[in-house]
Order: structure tokens, then sequence, then C-alpha cells
């Protein structure tokens, strides 16, 4: 029998590997859109930067100083946005005095501030990059240099080129759309190759669980066709294991034959002279050698249901052993004229095992049945899902109570010692049926004697 999880853990590990998969997918992608978003926005500040610096140049180079001291730029900047009003690109000139404070700020401006003047605070009148407020509540990105003119009694300069940093945000937004757009497609692309990867990876794992499926099932001897290199050595093994054990089997069953009947010839010897006399002796000689006789057969029983339920070619079909048995019990029973009929009987049923132990187990319960009926008994099969077969033999007899129902499986327990009987086959039936996997049981029957229903391992039918 399959264990409960076996059929599952292809599919478990197919999950494992697929979120594993995707999670790494996920972080990759969130990582990359993090760096590539912020480099671009890095790249974009420097842009931005490096304009400024442009203009902060051609505004040094412009820049002159009137006789009274005030200072104009000649000739105008290039770029049209700095005569457009709150244009969001600035330029202003401050004054400085001997300390380096701002002695007059915004004594020069571009026409696009309009009038604003840009707050640089005092502390910050060295050259350098700073974020400073602007126009209408925006924030400015500002480059400042100081400008000495050639005039000893000219005062300081601090020259201010602004850019307003919403000019950053649309080509971020606009990199970030696209940004989203190439990453999703990207992710998708990449969890259909890894369902792909995973499904076509997995798949000879799925075959080779279905043939070893097979195998137990007794549908085949060995796993075949080709598989992946890597797993081909590990088929290999489990051909060459399941090879050596059908051969161990084999021997083992042939031993056993062999055993049995090496033993079974000097019991017919015995039993045969014992017949001859009537005395205490041959008496004694013809129940040991009938309990002998059974013993061998109890334990050949055994030992050939459990070399038959581990190797492949046990296949039974139920009905016809069935109805075979039942013309041997009417020729048995004919003096008595029992009524024994097959009821609700399908076609298909099929007993995964051998013929030689169905009959052993089937003829054992048909004989007690027959044995206490008072004249009628019943047998019926179906199936029972997902992979076993119901036997059920009911009789009219009178019954068992039911604390005894148990002890009639029991080795050498016989409810009635005027019926004729060893009461090993009862135990030998429950023995049998356990070695393949399955049970029986006694219950009351609707003919008002015993049920018995024996359960055992199916097999489903070639197609």
């Amino acid at each position: 029998m399959n264990a409960p999880g076996a059929a599952r853990t292809p599919g478990s590990l197919r999950w494992r590997l697929l979120a594993g998969t995707l999670a790494w997918i996920a972080v990759t992608i969130v990582l990359a859109g993090w760096g590539l978003g912020s480099l671009f926005r890095q790249h974009i500040t420097e842009q931005l930067r490096a304009e400024l610096a442009l203009h902060l140049n051609q505004l040094t180079a412009a820049v002159s100083v009137a006789p009274d001291g005030r200072p104009g730029v000649t000739p105008p900047l290039s770029d049209p946005r700095l005569e457009q009003p709150l244009s969001g690109l600035y330029w202003q000139i401050d004054r400085l005095d001997d300390q380096g404070r701002v002695a007059v700020a915004g004594v020069a401006r571009s026409r696009s501030l309009w009038d604003q003047v840009l707050a640089v605070p005092a502390a910050d009148s060295a050259d350098g990059a700073y974020d400073i407020p602007g126009p209408e509540g925006h924030g400015l990105t500002a480059l400042t240099r100081t400008l000495k003119p050639e005039d000893a009694d000219a005062a300081t300069l601090r020259l201010i080129v602004a850019a307003d940093r919403q000019v950053l945000a649309e080509p971020i937004e606009r990199f970030n759309h696209m940004l989203l757009l190439s990453l999703g497609a990207l992710a998708a692309g990449l969890v259909a190759a890894a369902v792909v990867q995973v499904a076509v990876g997995l798949r000879p794992l799925g075959r080779l669980r279905r043939q070893l499926a097979a195998q137990q099932g007794g549908n085949s001897a060995r796993i075949d066709g080709r598989f992946p290199s890597e797993i081909q050595p590990l088929v290999d093994d489990f051909n060459r294991v399941l090879a050596v054990n059908a051969d161990i089997v084999q021997r083992a069953r042939t031993q056993a034959g062999n055993l049995a009947h090496a033993v079974k010839t000097p019991l017919t010897i015995l039993a045969n002279a014992a017949v001859q006399e009537d005395s205490a002796l041959a008496r004694l000689a013809r129940e040991q050698t009938a309990l002998a006789q059974r013993q061998i057969d109890y334990h050949l029983a055994r030992a050939r249901a459990a070399a038959a339920s581990g190797t492949e070619g046990g296949r039974t079909p139920l009905r016809p052993p069935v109805e075979a048995l039942l013309r041997v019990m009417r020729r048995l029973y004919a003096a008595r004229e029992l009524d024994l009929d097959l009821a609700g009987f399908p076609d298909g049923l099929v007993f995964r095992g051998e013929e030689q132990d169905l009959q052993e187990m089937v003829g054992n319960l048909l004989d007690n049945a027959c044995k206490w009926a008072a004249g009628r008994v019943r047998i019926s099969a179906g199936a029972v899902p997902p992979d076993q077969l119901r036997i059920e033999i009911d009789d009219d007899g009178p019954g068992i109570a039911e604390g005894e129902r148990e002890r009639v499986f029991e080795r050498g327990v016989r409810m009635d010692e005027q019926r004729p009987g060893s009461g090993l086959g009862l135990d030998i039936v429950r023995d049998l049926a356990r070695t393949y996997g399955g049970d029986v049981r006694a219950e009351q029957a609707p003919l008002g004697g015993l049920r018995v229903t024996l359960t055992l391992p199916a097999l489903a039918r070639p197609a």
C-alpha cells in the first residue's frame, strides 16, 4: 500500500521550488527597481547641477561692474527661461561685505525672478550647492560662486543660479512608469520561465513515481523508459534492486515448495499406513499426520501470500474462482440441498494476488458458512474505493453472539466441537488477508446467521 503522503511529495516539492523561485524573483525585481530608480534620480540630479554650472559659468563671464559699483550682466544669458517670469530657472547677484556676509541681496537678478529675491543664508556664502526655498514655495537647487572684481575698491559679489526641483519630477515620473512596465514584463517572463522549468524539470520524477506505483501494484516488473542523465542512475539502481528482490522471492518460494513436497510425501505414507489399522496408535498417527498436513498448508499459504503481495504478476479476476468454489461446495454439501446464491457480484473485479490464495480464503469462509447454514448461503462482492475489494458471505444459521465473533478467528478455536475441523481455517483466512493488506470481520447477517466480510487489495483490469 502506498504511504499516505507518497503521492503528494512531488507536488509539495513543486510548490516549494516555485515558491522559492517566485520569492527570489520578487526580491530581485524590487531591488533592481530600487537600484535603477536611485541611479536615474542621481543621474538627473547631476545633469541639473551640470546645467546650473554651465549657467553659472556664463553668468561669471557676463558680469560687469558699473562706475557706481552696481553690477550688471552683459550680454544677457542665452537661455530664454531666464527672461520668462517664474519659469523655474533663475540667477541672482548679491553684494558681500568685507567679512563675507551678505550686504545687499539681489542687487541684480534675472527677469524670471520678477519681484522675488532668492534667500541664501549668510552662512552659506561660500561656493557650493544648496537647497533653498524659491518662488511660490517651490524648492530650488542652487549653485553659488564668490567673485572679486579687478577693481580693489569694488565689493565682493556672490553669483547664484538656481533651478526648480520640479523639473526633476517629470523625467523621473516618466522613467518610473517605463521602469514599472519593463520590470513587470520581465517579472512575468521570469515567472513563466520558472513555472515551465519546474514543471519540465520535475516531470521525470512524476513519471518515475507512477512507474514505481505500477510496479508495486503488480502492473510492471521494472521501470521502463529513458530518463534524464541526472535521474537515469537512480532508475538503474531501482531496476537492479527490483530484479534482485524478485529473484530472491522466487527462490524462496521454490525452496518452500520443495520443502513442502519433501515433507508431504512421508506424511502421506504414514497416513495411508495408519488407515489400514484401527488401533489407538493408528488413530493417533492419522490425527497427528492430518494436523501436520494442515500446519504445512497453513504456513505455505502465508509464505506464498507474503511473496506474492510484493511481486509483479499477482492478478486474479474474482468471479471465476468464486464460481468454481460454489460448484465444489454444491457437490460437497449436496445431501443438505443448500441454496448457494451468487448475488450482487459485478464483473471486472480483480484481486491483486495469487488465485490459490484467493481460493484458500474464500473457500474456508464458504466451507464454514455451509457447515452452519440452515438452508441458504449467499455471497456478494463489490469495490471499495480507492483500491480494495469487499466480499461478503452470509448464512442463515444460528449465528454467533457479538462478544464471541472475534474469537472465531483465533487459532484452534472451534465454536462447536461436534462439527468437523481443526479450528485453523478462519485463522488462515485472517493471516492471509492481513498479509495482503486486507482484513476479515464477522457481524450479524441479514439472513439471520453470520456475515463474514473479507476485504482484499484490488487491481483494475487493463483497458
